[in-house]
């Protein structure tokens, strides 16, 4: 019998490894693709084969594992907005107000508030509904923070009241925090009365427009000449200064003491020169912060021009308020204020309130306490605005 030949293997024999096998290196391999940035894998390449590729994506997704939280993050790269956090779908009336904000004068931080209790208070008028806080900065001629345009000016840094330096950086961050704005509020604008600590200086300069500003029963201010260069630039300077030391402050605000009252001896109308003063502030304080809002909170339009010289729509100002203190013209004041930001009403009107929240046309509602307790007010008006749907 002929021996038959053992047949001999083709191929590479691969059928003869077990599919276990197959799966087990296949698997491995992904694996170590997938971990090669922690494996160092990346490493062993040379400098010139890498890509600069971003560590972070630009529309990261949420996942169980990650740990970039961008609003704690301490990489200067990350940009935290100072816009209102914006509120859910179900929003109440009062809630749909782009801004709902409340007014504390420069007093409400003197006596050396601490960071602990300003961080409080922030949370405090959150919790009572609104967004934002409209704090005094400016009084009589003087800031409420060290001032260096202050001190080259007049020889001094601030007013005279006690405050800690860092409380305004603290507001800011906290209201943040809190999906909040800051609105610097330059109380008295460019008016200052006898208390004034540069009233003396004022007079021995000759800054003062002469006579005396009768506006408001019982209390006689002085206006500064804004005419004079002088005065415009000690102005203009405080301002770029303000909007620089204070770069995430989300608007500055200035109300009808921006302006001449009309009653003034002479009968002079200066309209045009308080324009071209404020067309020259406001620019120059968007050369150095765009970001920030310039605000005017004032009588309305046809009112401040004829009886304050303030022609404000001419000014290139980024939002108006309507002040409508008045009971006996209020209907015409939301006539103009539909027409423009918001409204401004204080703590004596809340029977108003309603009314001003159920209108869609009023965009926004500033609050004003007469009596000096914000705190008070913003409770009252929390209580009314929960019965409002």
């Amino acid at each position: 019998m002929s021996r038959k030949k053992q047949q001999q293997p083709n191929g590479c024999g691969c059928l003869n490894i077990p599919v276990s096998v197959i799966l087990l290196l296949l698997g491995g391999g992904y694996w170590l693709f997938t971990q090669r940035d922690n494996l160092g894998i990346i490493e062993l390449l040379s400098s010139n084969q890498q890509l600069n590729i971003p560590l972070i994506s630009a529309t990261p997704t949420a996942s169980p594992t990650s740990t970039f939280i961008p609003t704690v993050s301490p990489s200067p790269k990350i940009e935290i907005t100072n816009k209102p956090i914006t509120p859910p779908s179900n929003q109440t009336a009062w809630e749909k107000k782009a801004i709902r904000g409340i007014y504390l004068s420069r007093y409400h931080i003197t006596n050396n508030a601490s960071e602990n209790m300003i961080r409080e208070k922030v949370r405090y008028y959150r919790d009572r509904g609104f967004n934002t806080i409209i704090h005094g900065v400016w009084g009589n001629a003087c800031t409420m923070y060290k001032s260096e345009v202050m001190q080259q000016t007049l020889g001094f840094k601030s007013c005279p009241n006690l405050f800690e330096d860092k409380w305004l950086d603290w507001l800011i961050d906290e209201a943040h925090k809190q999906g909040m704005e800051v609105h610097a509020y330059f109380e008295k604008g460019i008016k200052i009365d006898k208390n004034s600590p540069i009233f003396d200086l004022a007079i021995s300069r000759k800054w003062i427009v002469p006579g005396v500003d009768k506006t408001y029963a019982g209390i006689e201010h002085y206006v500064l000449d804004v005419e004079i260069p002088e005065v415009a630039d000690f102005f203009q300077e405080i301002l770029v200064e303000f909007v620089k030391k204070y770069p995430k402050i989300d608007a500055v605000q200035w109300d009808d003491y921006l302006g001449y009252h009309a009653d003034l001896p002479g009968k002079v109308n200066r309209t045009a020169q308080l324009t071209n003063f404020l067309k020259n502030m406001i620019n120059a304080m968007k050369q150095v912060n765009p970001s920030v809002s310039f605000d005017i909170c004032h009588h309305n339009p046809y009112w401040a021009k004829q009886y304050f010289a303030a022609d404000y729509q001419q000014w290139k100002v980024d939002r108006i308020f309507i002040q409508a203190y008045n009971e006996s013209g209020f209907a015409e004041e939301v006539n103009y204020a539909q027409k423009y930001n918001g409204i401004a009403i204080n703590d004596k009107q809340f029977h108003r309130i309603k009314e001003l929240i159920n209108n869609p046309e009023i965009k926004s509602i500033l609050v004003f306490p007469l009596d000096g307790k914000p705190e008070e007010t913003a409770s009252k008006l929390h209580n009314i605005t929960q019965n409002i749907e």
